[in-house]
C-alpha cells in the first residue's frame, strides 16, 4: 500500500522536479540541523524521502549537497560576508602546517554593542555570535578558496561583554557553535572555551576567535 502510495504521489512529480527536489533538498539540510522541525512539517519531510527514492542520482546529488558547506549555507538562507579589514598591526588568519588560526573576530559590518545582562539579551547576544561565525566563515573562504578544505574545527573560544553577574556565557557562545555544526555537521564539531569579560573593542558584545584544521 505504501509502495503504490509512493508511486501515485512520484507520478504526479512535475517537470520542474529538479528545481523542486533542489528546494526540499534545502529544506533537508535545514531540517538536519534543527531534527525538531521535521514534527512540525512532516508533509515537508515525507516529500524529501519520497524525492530520495526515485534513484541513485539523486540520492547522490542530495549527499554532495549535504557535505558542501556552502551548500549548507545556502540552504539556511546565509550569504558569506566579505572579511573585515584588522583594526591593527596583525592579518585576520595564520596557517602553520595544517592548521589555521583565526584572529579574534566580531561581526562583519555593524556589531552588535552592549554588555549581556545589563541592555542586551541573551537571545540578542546569541544571534550576534551567529553572525560573528558568519564572519570567521567569510574569512575561511577568502583564506581557503573552498570551505570543502575545513578538515575539522578545533577549537572555538568566545568573549562575552558581560555584566558583572551575568554567568550565562556559554548560551551566547553556543550561537557560534550552532551555526558551525549545521554546516560542518559532525566536522564543526569542537573543543571550546568562554569568557566573560568586562569590555570589548567599540563596545561590541561579542568577540570569537577559531582553530581549524584544512587541508590542501
Amino acid at each position: 500500500m505504501a509502495a503504490a502510495a509512493s508511486g501515485r504521489i512520484l507520478r504526479k512529480v512535475p517537470p520542474s522536479a529538479a528545481a523542486l527536489f533542489d528546494r526540499l533538498q534545502q529544506n533537508a539540510i535545514r531540517y538536519a540541523a534543527n531534527p525538531g522541525a521535521c514534527v512540525r512539517t512532516r508533509t515537508v519531510c515525507v516529500a524529501i524521502a519520497l524525492l530520495l527514492l526515485q534513484g541513485g542520482a539523486s540520492e547522490r546529488a542530495f549527499a554532495q549537497a549535504s557535505e558542501d558547506p556552502e551548500g549548507r549555507l545556502r540552504a539556511l538562507g546565509l550569504t558569506l560576508p566579505s572579511s573585515n579589514v584588522p583594526a591593527g598591526n596583525y592579518v585576520s588568519a595564520v596557517r602553520t602546517g595544517n592548521l589555521l588560526y583565526l584572529a579574534t573576530h566580531g561581526e562583519c559590518g555593524t556589531p552588535l554593542r552592549g554588555k549581556v545582562g545589563a541592555g542586551v539579551s541573551v537571545d540578542s547576544a546569541y544571534a550576534s555570535a551567529r553572525r560573528v561565525a558568519l564572519c570567521m566563515l567569510g574569512t575561511l573562504k577568502t583564506e581557503l578558496g573552498d570551505l570543502r578544505r575545513v578538515v575539522r574545527i578545533v577549537r572555538v573560544t568566545g568573549m562575552v561583554n558581560s555584566a558583572p553577574d551575568f554567568t550565562d556565557q556559554p548560551k551566547v557562545i553556543n550561537g557560534c557553535s550552532d551555526l558551525l555544526v549545521a554546516v560542518f555537521g559532525d566536522k564543526g564539531r569542537h573543543a571550546r572555551g568562554v569568557l566573560g569579560v568586562a569590555s570589548m573593542a567599540d563596545g561590541r558584545t561579542v568577540g570569537i576567535e577559531m582553530i581549524v584544521e584544512v587541508r590542501d
